[in-house]
């Protein structure tokens, strides 16, 4: 620990004696500083034991002597050490009664003591110190390396939390807590997500001290809690949180900066290992759509468990930006009220694989080109947590943007119906099918299943369909147009009644008759058979695209 006023009172060399502030001799001396200046405050940074002969000081006048001790503890001088024998024989009472009112220790300094050797003493205590936190420090490192290799960063965190006298925690990608030690400090480590999430949105590295509310009953609720990113890209891909009762100390700071740059390393390579696995599990897609199971097994081996067994289904996401920069235009992504960071790709990774790792589940995810591809085990936590962020995103758009289409949603995901390694290309398409209708729907996620229970109505939402059906159309329109009857109208009756003359009659109020030359009217203007089923299927649809809404 770093000197103090007590340990230079018992230093026996220095033959001090205690006149005033006896109850404050616990206080740190940063340092020992000679002045004999009338106000020697302007040269004080705090922390220091001031040392006086009073050779330019009236000693004997107590107001003097209260205005000057005033100045001192108010600039943070922690002691005062006064020589006898020099200017004065004995202290002064005024320099005494001043130093007793405000608190102020006074010490006093016999002649045959020179302050050299005080300073000396503060000197060499000091550097004792540093050399003791340094000592410490390196065996904090050693200590953190060992538990690191043979424990992983679970022992890293144990043993942290025992050097620092606190609890320590390990965050993912997402925020989420992937460790802590002790074990009662995961509550305490859970109402920092809001925190690390904050943390992260800065360059790393980063770090930020957090306030808490502890106390002796609760030691969870640290007073103090210190939170770093770990990972050396522009976005950090984890947080390390230390907590304690109280700031750091050197030997505690040489801690926690050791487990930072061991947990780095450890990122990184977890990192070089990801990009490695990446490379594997595409080659595991791709063996998988081109209808290569077993191939696809014998190179993934036990890595993704029964994933590539049990039933499962394929995400296929794409990101505005990449539309944009496909079609050549420079439109911007919409606000989707979720943090994206830029790469909403990314986030939906993270998050999809956050979610496998917290429930057990093995998941596949691979950026393909502008898109990213993730086959995940049907019903479990990752697909749900697909769903759900897609869903956020989409109730977070305004309603304008939802109903315009295009290219305005910052993501665009589409979910296929549960499939097997057989299926595995059908799976594909369908997860394409579903996301070509989000985009044209302006929907931020579609799952196949959903398509087959809807309506085919919405997909004529699209305008070549309304071209094509405005073309074929407009010829019966000019004609109804001059005012010489109704075809499109009766074309409309004549068709949603199935052909039937007299309840499309009765439907539009004319005889069977005048029904009957309408439609070799409008045969006669189209030049095509009304029993041409195709036919009729197209007119149909013409009339479903171009009804007002």
């Amino acid at each position: 620990m770093p000197p103090t006023l007590a340990s230079l009172v018992h230093h026996s060399a220095l033959k001090l004696t205690v006149r005033a502030g006896e109850d404050r001799l616990d206080v740190p001396v940063r340092w020992a500083h000679v002045s004999e200046l009338a106000d020697p405050v302007p040269y004080m940074e705090g922390g220091e034991l001031l040392l006086i002969t009073a050779l330019k000081l009236d000693a004997a006048d107590p107001e003097v002597m209260r205005r000057y001790v005033k100045r001192l503890a108010g600039a943070g001088v922690v002691g005062l050490g006064f020589a006898v024998g020099v200017n004065y024989d004995d202290i002064p009472p005024a320099l005494v009664e001043a130093a007793r009112e405000e608190g102020l220790p006074l010490l006093e300094v016999p002649r045959r003591t020179p302050f050299l050797a005080i300073s000396k003493a503060v000197s060499a205590a000091i550097a004792a110190d540093q050399y003791r936190a340094v000592t410490a420090g390196f065996a904090a490192q050693r200590e953190l390396t060992r538990r690191t290799l043979a424990d992983g960063p679970e022992g890293l965190l144990a043993a942290l939390a025992a050097q620092v006298d606190g609890w320590a925690a390990l965050y993912d990608a997402s925020g989420a807590v992937v460790a802590t030690a002790p074990e009662w400090a995961g509550r305490r480590a859970a109402r920092l997500t809001a925190d690390v999430q904050r943390l992260r949105e800065r360059p790393a590295p980063a770090s930020s001290v957090v306030g808490g509310t502890g106390n002796s009953e609760h030691p969870e609720n640290a007073d103090r809690v210190e939170l770093h990113s770990l990972g050396t890209s522009r976005r950090p891909r984890s947080a390390l949180a230390v907590g304690t009762a109280a700031a750091l100390g050197t030997a505690e700071r040489y801690a926690v900066h050791s487990a930072i740059a061991l947990l780095t390393l450890t990122t990184e390579r977890s990192r070089s290992l990801h990009e490695a696995g990446l490379r594997i599990d595409a080659a595991v897609l791709r063996m998988l759509l081109a209808g290569e199971p077993d191939h696809a097994r014998t190179v993934a081996g036990s890595l993704y468990g029964g994933l590539l067994d049990a039933p499962f289904r394929i995400v296929v996401a794409e990101s505005a930006a990449a539309r944009s920069r496909a079609s050549g235009t420079a439109q911007a992504a919409g606000d989707t009220g979720g943090d994206t960071g830029g790469d909403p790709l990314g986030t939906l990774t993270e998050i999809v694989e956050s979610a496998a790792a917290r429930s057990g589940e093995a998941v596949l995810a691979v950026p393909e080109g502008e898109r990213l591809v993730v086959l995940a085990t049907d019903g479990g936590a990752a697909v749900a947590a697909c769903v759900e962020y897609a869903s956020a995103l989409e109730a977070a758009r305004p309603a304008s943007e939802s109903r315009s289409g295009g290219d305005d949603e910052s993501l665009v995901v589409g979910l296929s119906a549960p499939s097997g390694p057989i299926a595995a290309s059908a799976a594909y398409k369908q997860a394409e099918q579903a996301l070509s209708v989000a985009r044209r729907r302006g929907r931020v996620c579609v799952e196949h299943e959903h398509l087959a229970a809807g309506s085919v109505l919405p997909l004529l939402a699209d305008d070549a369909v309304r071209a094509f059906a405005d073309g074929l159309l407009r010829a019966l329109r000019d004609h109804d147009a001059t005012g010489r009857g109704d075809l499109v109208a009766s074309l409309r009756a004549w068709l949603s009644r199935h052909g039937q003359w007299d309840a499309a009659a009765a439907d539009l109020g004319v005889h069977r008759h005048t029904l009957r030359y309408r439609m070799r009217r409008v045969e006669e203007i189209l030049g095509r058979s009304l029993d041409d089923p195709d036919v009729r299927m197209e007119l149909w649809l013409a009339l479903k695209a171009t009804a007002p809404d």
